[in-house]
């Protein structure tokens, strides 16, 4: 694929004197128009391709089976799909699981990312809403696909990220090479925030790997915001887990498709989850936006899958819902459930997280985690514990993480360290 593909050329990105970043890309999307010119500017290589919606949103909350079995996360997911989704779940809870919140009702797959907060400038956390539930593409690029194996889960993202090394805006795709196609530099690649104008033509997807200054959104983004992951696609064809949870997959040269490592020839399902927050709901207010993993630069964004699959179904639709339109109605496999029904269907809280109010926090995120700016890997994750603050949404940069010990205070900031590794 070329850049156009992605939607056209990108034009020059700023910094701006807080560290923020701002681009001008041409925004927008979601008018019919709108939806028709990205599928064909994004997927018309693609052999097919259908596009999952999960109208329904059927959990918020710390939770994280893949990272966090068993114990609560420490931070928060919106959480797609099966209501079989618990603390320690599996595949096994996932299909045995009564409902969906997605329109397929033989996929009991679980689909989760870090959700979005906006923190005012006393630093108090308040959820952004969410708009139209989670969609989930499912992209047949490469050859000789499969669909995913029984048991399989994967991580794409780093939570702990705060920083990106390389050219921004994204060179054009014929001219990556050397550093630009190392696996480091595709994880980062497969992340985006698209800003939304239905007046204008959409952006590309992919086009911006950071999120943009509350300035910039308030300004440029009049729909909101897309938050966008790519999943690695690249398999070493016979592991459906790692212990990382993202060892036993590789990206092929281009994010979204081309040549796989050596060693990851096998092709799976490419996957593609899009969100959109209502940004607009905060346009005339003070502060910023911040990931609840404590991100505010956007690097650290992340998914989590974790198949559930009824057994047979996704290797017949790889085979046979070879339709382009990308529309889950044309594929007679499928047994489909109206939106309503979608948005009935939730997870069981645990009692330890039933009265956190995810929705609003104190002087911090929920869970008191603490907002870290970077550009430092922010590992150890840090909590706040003095109701003095001492990172504001306006400071370019929290306290230096390596002068802090783990497990001890040092002034209102307490260090544990976090079960992702650098």
């Amino acid at each position: 694929m070329t850049q156009s593909d992605f939607g056209g050329p990108l034009t020059p990105h700023k910094i701006d004197e807080m560290g923020g970043m701002t681009v001008g890309l041409h925004p927008g999307m979601h008018s019919p128009l709108h939806v028709l010119l990205w599928f064909t500017a994004l997927f018309y290589s693609s052999k097919a391709f259908w596009r999952l919606p999960c109208r329904g949103r059927s959990g918020l909350a710390r939770m994280d089976p893949l990272i966090s079995p068993g114990t609560p996360s420490y931070h928060v997911h919106s959480i797609h799909g099966s209501s079989g989704f618990t603390m320690s779940a599996d595949a096994g809870t996932l299909k045995q699981a009564p409902c969906t919140s997605c329109a397929v009702e033989q996929d009991k797959s679980a689909y989760w990312t870090p959700a979005l907060y906006f923190m005012h400038e006393n630093n108090d956390t308040e959820l952004v809403d969410s708009v139209g539930g989670m969609l989930v593409y499912y992209l047949l690029y490469g050859d000789n696909v499969t669909a995913f194996p029984e048991g399989f889960r994967m991580i794409a993202g780093d939570p702990f990220q705060r920083d990106f090394q390389w050219p921004i805006p994204d060179p054009p795709q014929s001219e990556w090479a050397g550093s630009d196609i190392s696996q480091a530099a595709l994880r980062q690649k497969a992340v985006g925030f698209n800003c939304l104008n239905y007046a204008n033509p959409p952006e590309p997807s992919l086009g911006r790997h950071f999120l943009p200054n509350k300035t910039f959104i308030d300004q440029h983004c009049a729909d909101g915001l897309r938050l966008e992951i790519m999943f690695p696609s690249c398999w070493n064809g016979h592991a459906a887990d790692s212990v990382d949870h993202k060892s036993h997959l590789a990206y092929p040269s281009l994010v979204m498709d081309g040549v796989c490592p050596p060693g990851f020839e096998a092709r799976v399902v490419s996957m593609f989850y899009e969100t959109i927050w209502d940004t607009t709901a905060f346009a005339a207010q003070a502060g910023t936006f911040v990931l609840s993993n404590g991100d505010p630069t956007g690097f650290g964004y992340h998914g989590d899958f974790m198949n559930g699959w009824e057994s047979g179904v996704l290797e017949k639709a790889v085979a046979q819902c070879t339709n382009p339109s990308g529309m889950v109605e044309d594929c007679p496999l499928f047994d489909l459930q109206a939106e309503s029904k979608q948005k009935l269907c939730t997870v069981e809280i645990p009692a330890e997280l039933k009265n956190e109010d995810v929705h609003h926090w104190n002087k911090a995120l929920p869970h008191d985690l603490a907002v870290q700016y970077g550009p430092a890997y922010a590992s150890p994750i840090v909590f706040y514990t003095n109701p003095t603050p001492s990172v504001t949404p306006s400071g370019c940069q929290s306290p230096s993480i390596s002068s802090l010990s783990p497990h001890k205070r040092s002034g209102p900031w307490k260090h544990r360290h976090g079960a992702y590794k650098h």
